[in-house]
Parts: C-alpha cells; structure tokens; sequence
C-alpha cells in the first residue's frame, strides 16, 4: 500500500507545478480582486450591476468559453499577447504563465466575493469618525478598513488557491497539455485516465488534489468566521 501511495518524480514535478502556478496567480490577482471588491462594496455609480456581472462571469460561462476568449486576447496574435510579448517580454501560449493566468482568471470572482463581504462588514461610520478627526481618506482606509478586513481578505486569497488548484477547463483550452510546463494537478489525473492501467497515478494525484484543496477551504472557512464576513462569517 505504501508503495501505491509513493510519490514518482513526475508526481513531484506537476505537485510543484501546481503550487507555483496557484500560488502566482492568487499573488498577481490580490490587489486586482481587493479593489473590484472595494469598488462594488464601496461605491455606487452608473454600470455598477454590469462590472458585478462581468466580475462573475467565470464562474457561469463554461470554463472551455473562458479559455477560448484567453486565446484570443493573450494568444500570439491576440493584442494583450503582442503587447505582453513586446513590451515586458511574458509569452502565454503553451507556459506555465499562461495557466497562472487562466487560473488567476477564475479563480477572481470567489476572491472579489469574499473580499467584499468583508469590507461591507466594516461599519463604514467608523472611518466616517476617523475622517472627522483628522484622518484623511487613504490614512482611515490603512488603519481602519484594511485591518478590519484583513481576515476576510485572507480568505479569499486561500479560496482563491483552492480554485486555482482545481482549475482544469479554461487552463486546457487555453494553454493545452504539456508536461512540465501545464500539466498540473487536474490535467495530469485528466491525462492519466487516457492511459491503461493510469489507475494508480489518478488515484496518487487525486489524493493530494482533494488534500491541498480541502485544507484550503478549511482555512478559508475559518478566516471568514473570525471575520464575521457576510454577517454569518461564510464567503461559500
């Protein structure tokens, strides 16, 4: 049994892959995430139900359109592709970046809504009080508004990881299939069920896959409890 469950190389290879291309998409989409939230909880103006509905989109549209439409904007012919490839020297097409970004992608909307539940737990009368006492807007928004909100922040950053472990559809499409370089958790149990005899690798990466996104969603669970965001403390 021991033996069935060890590691191979390659299993450590798409593990490590994994964490890497989950860990930079969550840090390259938290400031992104942090102010739509901020925007949507915050402020009211002209279009605010449409950026709530583009915001949301991945999570209703197939994620097979998402990767499409990635491929058109950041494939090579695609404008944001040519501009990134230019300019900051980044290619997408069939690299470990381009999966970071499809799962930056989907796993936006979960972050923005736990985010904002957060903020719109701070009692906005507070930085209205710090305002009146001299704070200026920015100086109560970091000493007031984002330590409140922090935890729910938090959790949505660990949400956002357990989506970006799981995510499969827009990532396949989009960057495809590729050892070492986009083959992560879910493409790699995708490929091993076209293999005979895959059984024992699926079964080796499904493990760790329910493992690493249940601890997250675990901590995602408990930051927002001690956040109280939502006004029942859960962002799911």
């Amino acid at each position: 049994m021991s033996s069935f469950l060890a590691l191979t190389p390659d299993d450590w290879e798409i593990i490590r892959l994994s964490l890497k291309v989950s860990l930079v998409a969550v840090a390259l989409t938290m400031p992104i995430a942090f102010g739509l939230a901020w925007v949507l909880a915050r402020l009211r103006f002209p279009g605010k139900l449409l950026l709530d509905g583009l915001v949301h989109l991945p999570l209703v549209v197939p994620p097979v359109v998402t990767g499409w439409l990635l491929l058109l904007a950041f494939g090579a012919n695609g404008p944001a592709g040519r501009w990134f490839a230019d300019w900051l020297g980044i290619e997408f097409m069939f690299r470990w970046t381009g999966a970071a970004l499809a799962a930056a992608v989907m796993a936006l909307p979960l972050m923005v809504r736990a985010m904002r539940l957060s903020i719109e737990a701070v009692d906005p009368r507070l930085e209205g009080a710090a305002r009146t006492l001299g704070a200026t807007r920015w100086r109560s928004f970091l000493t007031i508004t984002l330590p409140l909100s922090l935890p729910g922040v938090l959790a949505g950053a660990v949400l956002g990881f357990a989506r970006s472990i799981g995510e499969f559809g827009a990532t396949i499409t989009f960057v495809s299939n590729i050892p070492g370089e986009t083959r992560t958790l879910p493409i790699a149990i995708y490929s091993a069920l076209q293999v005979p005899g895959g059984e024992e690798a699926v079964t080796r990466l499904a493990i760790i896959s329910v493992l690493l996104s249940l601890g997250a969603l675990i901590a995602s669970e408990a930051l927002s409890r001690r956040a109280g965001a939502g006004r029942g403390g859960h962002v799911l």
